[in-house]
């Protein structure tokens, strides 16, 4: 089965709201499935439900959730990478039934189509443009890049920074973009866009709004990264932000 088109690649899941229980307790794991099918599936007009990739962004956003909060309040349902767990949840939703015999390509086709979704965020800066803000993946191998995440359908550009940022970040920079200033490039099919925003205070007490995804959030000195100089190398906890300093 070969995935829907689009007009433009700038699509996300549909806005879902994601309420967190932690005090639910499913008896089984088909239980907690047939919970996350009526919190993310069941409930989507039939415009998202015609679409695998706003389908299978959705399904991403259940697996979430499951590893998140329903295995905290319930240690004995295993952890699942998203390939398993998707196709264990298109067998268990009947609404995801028909794509169920056509799993792989579906799930191949999604995991190419979600690399070129275009991506939004900043490069925070302080007042005297020497320092920048980096964020750093939550697994232990994660490197350092700048705030950054996907764009949702018809959204702005600049408005998708503003949000990404402030969910990675908790620093809210509204009105303080211009949107003149911007990095643009594409990586591997994916267009990324960076605003560069300076001024940010470097005291201000950065928290993350996201759940395990961002472990640390910290000021660098440019001149201290791999890449500020044209002939320093690349470290691997920074490969992020190397075509951007460079």
């Amino acid at each position: 089965m070969a995935s829907s088109s689009s007009s433009s690649p700038e699509i996300s899941a549909a806005p879902t709201t994601i309420m967190a229980d932690n005090s639910s307790n499913y008896t089984s794991l088909d239980d907690a499935l047939d919970d996350l099918s009526s919190r993310f599936i069941l409930n989507l007009p039939e415009s998202e439900l015609s679409s695998v990739e706003r389908v299978c962004f959705q399904v991403e956003q259940a697996h979430w959730f499951y590893e998140d909060f329903v295995r905290e309040a319930n240690p004995q349902f295993p952890s699942l990478p998203l390939k398993r767990f998707s196709q264990i949840f298109f067998r268990a939703c009947p609404v995801l039934h028909r794509w169920s015999s056509d799993f792989e390509i579906a799930f191949n086709n999604f995991m190419q189509y979600k690399t070129r979704v275009p991506v939004c965020g900043a490069i925070m800066l302080n007042d005297t443009w020497e320092k920048c803000i980096l964020v750093k993946g939550w697994k232990s191998s994660a490197g350092w890049g700048f705030p950054k995440g996907k764009i949702n359908q018809d959204e702005e550009p600049h408005k998708c920074a503003v949000r990404e940022v402030f969910e990675e970040t908790g620093y809210d920079l509204t009105g303080q973009i211009n949107q003149d200033h911007v990095i643009e490039m594409s990586i591997k099919q994916q267009k990324i866009s960076l605003y560069i925003v300076p001024g940010v205070p470097e005291d201000y007490p950065f928290k993350t709004r996201t759940r395990k995804e961002i472990s640390k959030i910290d000021w660098f000195k440019l001149s201290d990264l791999p890449t500020w100089k044209k002939s320093g190398s690349s470290s691997g906890k920074f490969y992020l932000i190397s075509p951007f300093i460079a």
